[in-house]
């Protein structure tokens, strides 16, 4: 029992090494002698018979014009593969044929040794005689790249040799043993996870036709080459991507008769177990070919659409997954009609897209990209565009209209799909954010989101006045603008403020006032002279000169922008209730400022005691002194600011050195 381990291990040894040098010119052929040698007495295998008087599946197609084999045969090939059909549980021993005199299951192996013989004629011609003769004409006259022959024909050395030296001589082997050793079971047991190579074959399949059909048409002694050897005897007057197409074939064709050979075996056979094991590896390696089917129509898939996109950088990626496309309404804030757009949808992002007028090369042009991450989707009840819904997400908000109810539920459930799968893999990082208060709950959190999320924008002819001051618009002195962070329609003089919201890259836009003063905590007046004489013009000379409190604080966090990490800080008395902010001693312009009256001020962790905090209603400000002793100074004064105290005389509460 020992020894006969060794030698199925050595076998198998020897099929690896095959295959790793099946690339090297004149290696493969040295170790597949020494491997027959292994498993054939004598050293020789058994002498395939002619394979081209056997009828093969595919030769009733006669002619010698080439026949391109679609996509729809390659998913219809797929269909099979999978088909739950030729997977039925099988009773042995049910078949009436067994009473007969010659056993069925033999009948059934001699079927499978003359269609494998065929089978490997086949794969003779496609590597020594094809790809062989295209190798010697590609290097002999460059009229074509040898690369070009070699990704035709893909690992089409490999699997020749595995059925050439190693399947074949086993069967024939054992059928020529029959009486002594009735079973293949543990032969294909042992051979089945080679089968697996089958799938880069398959995979590469599509790509190989393209390339075949493309180089025949522009390169002479290519297509020379081609129809000489399709015209030979060896060929059966099919075409070469009719012969490329039967390693695509062959192993649903070992599950047919292997699946065959288990129902006649007798209840009580030897190699029962053997051989439903045996099926159950074959079954194993249908569904790897399967799946490298679907993996082919992917990727293929996804790069027709990326043509149609222009093969943008940014966007071509080979691990998406396009989960639908279709075109779209898009319904404006400022016209009445709404305008043509197309969508895709990734599992990754949206890409929201114009067609082109002109279609050479692209077909589309992207014109935002939404990712997925952060996505919401809802319906909108909108009685002038029926079937409306609304796409929120980080970079953009869009209402959408689809040509009916049906397509915009459809165009829901998969962008809400999508939203689940990203949300399900990040599930971790999710903030739970529920209260009993409901809508208050609700308003404070889309608050929040100021900033953060491309807000939906209000329709221009859905108010007659601006949203904010309540004052009417006109077409001359009061137009209508748009705020960028929350997306009302407000005026001029309302709307003259700009802040950085980080969902356009932290770039400034035009706000309103309300946003201006959440997003960046600055004070404003309310009226317009006021705000043009600007309220932080107020120089740092004259403030430090006359201030409670001065001097340079490091800014920590994110939350100051541009101005860190260390600024100028000055508390002025004729303005003692603000902090503004320098970047230099000597500017005439502040950076920005923080109203102190309400605020708590607490100190820092043990770990850096210089630190102090402004805290208040989810604002935060954190500071760090050069020595606690002016951490003290300014936690004192920032105190009595928050607290609401003002100084009486001119050196009353001077806290600065």
């Amino acid at each position: 029992m020992e020894g006969e381990s060794k030698e199925k291990l050595a076998s198998v040894s020897s099929l690896v090494t095959v295959f790793e040098n099946s690339r090297t010119p004149g290696a493969a052929s040295r170790v597949c002698k020494l491997a027959i040698e292994h498993h054939c007495p004598g050293g020789r295998a058994p002498p395939p018979a002619e394979p081209w008087k056997e009828p093969n599946l595919g030769e009733t197609l006669q002619g010698s014009e080439p026949r391109m084999v679609s996509r729809r045969y390659l998913s219809s090939l797929k269909n099979k593969l999978s088909s739950g059909a030729w997977r039925k549980s099988c009773q042995p021993g049910t078949d009436p044929g067994l009473g007969t005199q010659e056993p069925e299951e033999k009948r059934i192996v001699q079927e499978l040794l003359e269609t494998e013989k065929a089978y490997v004629a086949r794969l003779h011609l496609l590597d020594q005689v094809f790809f062989q003769e295209l190798l010697r004409e590609a290097r002999a006259s460059k009229a074509f790249p040898e690369d070009v022959v070699r990704l035709i024909f893909s690992n089409i050395s490999s699997i020749y040799q595995f059925h050439a030296q190693f399947f074949l001589p086993e069967l024939q082997r054992r059928l020529d043993d029959w009486t002594a050793t009735p079973r293949i079971g543990d032969v294909i047991q042992k051979l089945a996870p080679f089968l697996k190579m089958y799938s880069e074959y398959v995979k590469n399949f599509e790509r190989a036709a393209e390339l075949l059909a493309s180089w025949t048409d522009k390169s002479a002694p290519f297509q020379e080459v081609i129809t000489r050897i399709q015209s030979s005897e060896a060929s059966g007057s099919l075409t070469l991507q009719h012969h490329m197409l039967e390693p695509v074939q062959r192993i649903p064709r070992y599950e047919l008769l292997l699946k065959e050979y288990v129902q006649k075996l007798p209840a009580q056979a030897p190699d029962l177990a053997d051989a439903q094991k045996a099926l159950d590896m074959i079954f194993l390696a249908a569904q790897h070919s399967n799946a490298a089917i679907t993996e082919m129509e992917r990727l293929q898939d996804l790069w027709d659409v990326y043509q149609r996109l222009g093969l943008e950088d940014d966007i071509v990626d080979p691990s998406n997954t396009l989960l639908r496309e279709g075109p779209v309404l898009k319904i404006s804030f400022r016209r009445s009609d709404p305008m043509e757009r197309y969508l895709f949808l990734f599992n990754n992002m949206l890409l929201y897209c114009i067609p082109k007028v002109i279609q050479v090369g692209a077909q589309f042009q992207v014109r935002t990209r939404i990712d997925v991450a952060g996505m919401k989707v809802r319906e909108l009840t909108d009685a002038e565009f029926p079937h409306s819904f609304l796409v929120s997400g980080k970079q953009r908000t869009l209402e959408l209209q689809a040509r009916s109810q049906e397509e915009m539920i459809s165009w829901i459930q998969a962008c809400q799909a999508a939203i689940d799968q990203i949300e399900k893999r990040n599930e971790t990082f999710k903030a739970a954010v529920q209260g009993p208060e409901g809508d208050t709950q609700e308003q404070e959190l889309q608050s929040e989101e100021l900033g953060l999320r491309a807000p939906q924008w209000v329709r221009d002819k859905m108010v007659t006045m601006c949203m904010r001051c309540r004052e009417p618009f006109n077409a001359l002195t009061r137009r209508r603008h748009h705020c960028r962070a929350c997306g009302y329609v407000v005026c001029a003089k309302c709307s003259d403020y700009r802040a950085e919201l980080k969902y356009d890259g932290n770039r400034p836009n035009r706000v309103c006032f309300h946003c201006y003063t959440f997003l960046t905590g600055n004070v404003l007046r309310e009226d317009k002279e006021d705000k043009k004489r600007g309220i932080l013009e107020k120089g740092s000379t004259t403030g430090s000169e006359q201030s409670i409190m001065c001097g340079f604080l490091q800014l920590v966090g994110d939350k100051w922008g541009k101005s860190g990490p260390r600024g100028w800080c000055v508390i002025p008395r004729d303005d003692p209730l603000v902090l503004y902010v320098y970047a230099a001693p000597q500017d005439m312009r502040a950076h920005t400022s923080v109203p102190l009256l309400g605020y708590q001020v607490t100190a820092g962790t043990q770990a850096d005691p210089r630190v102090f905090q402004l805290q208040q209603s989810g604002q935060f400000y954190t500071f760090k002194a050069e020595t606690e002793e002016l951490r003290d100074r300014w936690m004192k004064a920032m105190e009595r600011a928050a607290s609401g105290w003002s100084p009486r005389g001119p050196n009353d509460g001077d806290l600065s050195d």
